[in-house]
């Protein structure tokens, strides 16, 4: 299966376009695309035969043509314009994913681990980038039918998570510097918007929902795992939500897609991607028995070249371990605060696992991390979430990709 590079991920605001992208629409966005091309090199660009890819409703993702230029532009080229809303967040994701490719369009070609970036308007919101055509996705591979080639995608995927992270070790006061040139979000991290917001409020809805109390020393855990946000160490960029749509199998290794959350944080959370996994979305279906610890060796192996420490379990599996309850919380809080659990799932070509499900399997993942750490207080009170969820839901079972299933 392939897809189209920088259709954007899928939305689980409810916001995802399920509509062809109106032809004014179309119009307006390569019209804008050819002014700022031709003001950023100086003479006239003209553009043609646009192809939408899909976008959302927040924003217009094209394919076109370069028809005419002066200048060496590669053939094809992807714009995408975010709309003209009046609310913050669409202008806050048009900032993080413009400084962004910035970023990394700034570094060597060996590490830019994206699209490169030829131009951007603030005005319009408007992004124009490099085409990298034709090629699968993770999800494509996990929900084909080769297990092999399913492996493998992971592993790659993993090692390159490991190595945009190495990469940009110590690129934080670039990234800051390149926020202030435009009109910085509130939050640099999306995380701490809801973050802490929801490992305050979920022990009272665990409470009031599942009649389960959250004893003092597991609230103070995961409060614990809040200060991740702020921690000085192990800091490097995150595309922040690293589903399997947004990461493209290529010939030259995985490229990241979508940077609407794009920030520099501590990568634990990031790290958690390969425990969970993939905690910021609800199409994740389980993984074989291995496979996560396989995925983080292979990213261990690439962090390790800047950061020897985190080759000590001593020093990883305690963040490791809070960056899951974050997320853990995180997303229950968000299944018990969202009236109807379909709009946690995203509108996309693959089939959808049921939220509930989800949720169980990270609780009951949660409760083997945190035994295997030794926080009995926090494997306990996993284990009677799980039970909760259960009784409310029934005896469930998340199912394999459909790349392992069997049969």
């Amino acid at each position: 299966m392939s897809v189209e590079i920088a259709a954007d991920p899928p939305d689980t605001s409810g916001a995802a376009r399920a509509e062809p992208v109106r032809a004014d629409e179309v119009d307006a966005t390569v019209l804008a695309a050819e002014a700022l091309l031709s003001k950023r090199f100086g003479a006239r660009v003209e553009l043609a035969d646009p192809q939408d890819l899909g976008g959302s409703g927040r924003s217009t993702v094209l394919r076109v043509k370069v028809a005419a230029t002066p200048f060496s532009l590669p053939r094809n080229l992807v714009v995408k314009r975010y709309g003209q809303q009046d609310a913050a967040q669409p202008r806050d994701s048009w900032v993080r994913e413009a400084v962004s490719y910035q970023l990394f369009t700034a570094l060597v070609a060996e590490d830019r681990m994206c699209p490169e970036l030829f131009a951007h308007d603030s005005g319009s919101r408007l992004l124009v980038m490099e085409d990298l055509g034709r090629a699968p996705t993770l999800a494509g591979k996990l929900h084909g039918d080769d297990s092999r080639a399913a492996e493998a995608a992971l592993l790659s995927w993993a090692r390159s998570l490991g190595r945009l992270h190495a990469s940009t070790a110590g690129r934080e006061p670039d990234f800051d510097a390149l926020l202030r040139r435009q009109s910085a979000p509130q939050d640099k991290d999306p995380l701490a918007t809801d973050g802490p917001r929801a490992i305050a409020e979920l022990p009272a809805l665990l409470r009031e929902v599942f009649d389960v109390d959250t004893p003092d020393h597991v609230a103070e855990f995961a409060g614990s795992a809040v200060a991740l946000l702020d921690a000085s160490r192990h800091r490097a960029f995150s595309p922040s939500d690293s589903c399997p749509d947004n990461n493209l199998i290529t010939t030259r290794g995985v490229r990241f897609l979508d940077f609407e959350g794009g920030c520099v944080r501590n990568m634990m959370f990031d790290a958690a991607f390969l425990t969970v996994p993939f905690p910021s979305c609800w199409c994740a279906f389980a993984l074989p028995r291995g496979m996560t610890e396989a995925m983080l060796a292979a990213w261990r192996a690439e962090v390790r070249v800047m950061w020897p420490d985190l080759d000590d379990d001593a020093v990883l599996l305690p963040k490791l371990l809070r960056a899951q309850v974050f997320w853990i919380w995180l997303t229950t809080w968000q299944f018990l605060t969202v009236p109807d659990h379909a709009e946690l799932s995203s509108v996309g070509p693959h089939e959808q696992p049921v939220p509930a499900d989800v949720l169980i399997a990270r609780w009951a993942d949660l409760a083997k991390a945190a035994d295997a750490a030794h926080e009995a207080g926090v494997a306990e009170h996993a284990v009677n979430v799980v039970a909760a969820l259960t009784a409310r839901f029934g005896q469930r079972t998340l199912p394999l990709y459909p790349a392992f299933a069997e049969g």
